[in-house]
């Protein structure tokens, strides 16, 4: 399905065209019917003479309801432009046509209304007048029709017409982020909070669990219809009414939205461009009460300028928008902004940046995630994509790095275990940037982390054949003492640290001596299943008691033997 919205002059005849056209009238409340005043949104639905399905959101054309038509062009796909050829071009026609274009919107079909009230000369000069105001516009080239909605006259061309503005639009993309920005919340008979609008950004389904924005109130899909079918899922591009658990109609308003949990950074502040209006009276600056039309909602903000003090009419720029809730917006939404003082539509633009971080007299914004980057160094891939909606893949555990940054934390860690030598770097005192570091050069074979010490892989560790492992070897059950030996305590340290040498008392022996001993020990033990005395094994191993007590306490804490009363029998490592 494709949703379109009406746009044009109050009294054109929008809602009475989408009622001929649908079968629905659009207006909704006693008040619009009694005055003959579209005031609020209308929607309605119809299927085109290919088959496909389009839905319409009328807007109000008055601009005391300016808000109100705002709130239902964001998310739409094209529009219907009205004209009545006996008013001709008025001045809603071209604040709306602004608007549109302002929001994004390419596609549309303008329509000339009432033109069985007019002879036919002056219909073809109000067709003319019309090209003239929406030359060089998105409907500079769409297909114009003229309507006499009574009579039915142009109806059956205009269905067609619509056929070809749907095959021309592209269709809503899916990018597994869904949003929907409420434009109506309220509660139903039997069923608890209705909220409606027009689904963007992914499929919903039954079920799911959604969060409602700014409040961040957590919610599930218990039902989903589109125009009145029931649906166990629905994609993008859709109008959509959700039955919402978790939450009262009453702490839903238009503007808020409903998103997936974890996929949206909640933003307060915002870098955005800003193209100024051709016909505003005067220059944009940070003096202002400016109101920020985004989604379906309204929103008072402070904005200031970013570079120049000002932005001319017909201008572009770059401006900063303090926002007083946290809405789940993403770069590339676009927005309208009014001043709310003088009444007027000041321009709009597209959001660049949902979380800035440079100061705004440095910023320059735009759409790439590598300034996002590089603007923080590095940031986690899951922070990365609800600030961007793009993912990137992860250098660094789970973390993206600005090139540049990786490259010094890379040298860093190479010249710190070229400094460190044959013992290898402690990764412990590292910070947790380049312990990553360091363990990613291990996956490469640059490095080797081996008991949280990294050395460089291609150099052989000179510990390996230290001569006290040597002297220890050689005296596996009579072991030099280390002092005598002038070893280096540091270096005797990192020998038992790697488990190269095990001490007790003073006592040290390698590694080859315990499983030397362990090798006598075994067939002995076995034999003698109650255990064998201190001076039994000293016996069998041809040494002191000056090693053996050591050497057997050694082996009782490695679980090799186990001590029973003034014996030893076999533990479980033997």
């Amino acid at each position: 399905m494709r949703v379109v919205a009406t746009a044009g002059h109050v009294d054109h005849g929008k809602s009475t065209l989408v009622h001929a056209l649908t079968g629905t009238d659009p207006d909704r409340w006693q008040e619009e019917k009694q005055r003959g005043l579209t005031i609020d949104l209308g929607f309605a639905a119809m299927t085109l003479p290919s088959g496909a399905a389009l839905a319409f959101v009328d807007v109000p054309g008055h601009v005391r309801f300016l808000k109100n038509m705002l709130a239902g062009v964001g998310a739409v796909d094209a529009c219907v432009f009205v004209v009545a050829a006996t008013e001709g071009w008025k001045p809603q026609s071209e604040e709306h046509l602004r608007i549109l274009e302002l929001l994004g919107i390419g596609h549309g079909v303008i329509v000339v209304t009432m033109a069985g009230l007019v002879e036919a000369d002056d219909l073809a000069l109000a067709q003319l007048a019309v090209r003239e105001h929406v030359a060089g516009t998105f409907l500079a080239d769409a297909e114009m029709v003229a309507v006499d909605t009574p009579t039915g006259v142009g109806l059956a061309a205009l269905r067609l017409a619509l056929d070809r503005l749907v095959a021309a639009t592209p269709t809503a993309a899916d990018r597994g982020r869904p949003r929907l920005w409420v434009d109506r919340a309220f509660a139903a008979k039997g069923a608890g909070t209705i909220v409606t609008g027009t689904l963007s950004g992914g499929p919903l389904q039954v079920d799911d669990e959604l969060v409602v924005q700014p409040a961040g109130t957590t919610v599930r899909v218990r039902a989903l219809q589109s125009h009145g079918t029931a649906h166990p899922a629905i994609g993008p591009g859709h109008r959509v009414a959700i039955n919402l658990t978790g939450i009262g109609h009453r702490q839903v308003a238009r503007g808020h939205a409903v998103v997936r949990p974890g996929q949206w950074h909640r933003a307060h502040l915002l870098d955005a461009s800003l193209r100024v209006l051709d016909g505003l009276g005067h220059a944009v600056t940070r003096r202002g009460a400016y109101l920020l039309y985004v989604g379906a909602g309204e929103h008072a903000v402070q904005l200031r300028v970013l570079g120049p003090d000002v932005i001319e009419p017909g201008g572009h720029g770059f401006v900063r928008l303090h926002l007083p809730v946290a809405l789940p917006l993403s770069p590339g939404d676009r927005f309208v902004l009014r001043e709310s003082g003088r009444q007027e539509t000041v321009g709009g633009g597209e959001i660049l940046d949902v979380d800035p971080v440079v100061r705004a007299a440095d910023a320059v914004p735009d759409r790439s995630v590598d300034r996002v980057v590089a603007e923080r160094g590095v940031i986690g891939a899951d922070q990365l994509y609800r600030l961007t909606g793009e993912r990137r893949p992860p250098q660094l555990g789970n973390l993206v790095v600005d090139p540049a940054v990786l490259d010094a934390w890379t040298a860093e860690v190479r010249a710190a275990v070229h400094d460190a030598g044959g013992r290898g770097l402690e990764l412990a005192p590292l910070d947790e940037h380049h312990r990553l570091v360091a363990e990613q050069l291990a996956t490469t074979g640059e490095l080797v982390v081996d008991r949280g010490r990294a050395r460089a892989g291609a150099i052989t560790d000179p510990l390996a054949d230290h001569p006290y492992l040597a002297a220890l070897d050689a005296a596996p059950f009579a072991p030099p003492d280390p002092a005598e030996f002038g070893i280096d305590p540091a270096d005797l340290a990192e020998l038992i640290r790697r488990g190269l040498v095990a001490r007790h008392d003073g006592v040290c022996f390698s590694t080859a001596a315990l499983d030397e001993a362990c090798a006598s020990l075994g067939p002995l033990l076995a034999d003698r299943p109650e255990g064998c005395t201190v001076a039994e094994i000293r016996d069998a191993l041809d040494t002191t008691r000056k090693y053996v007590i050591p050497l057997l306490v050694i082996l009782d804490r490695t679980g090799r033997t186990r001590r029973r009363g003034d014996r030893r029998i076999a533990g479980p490592r033997l």
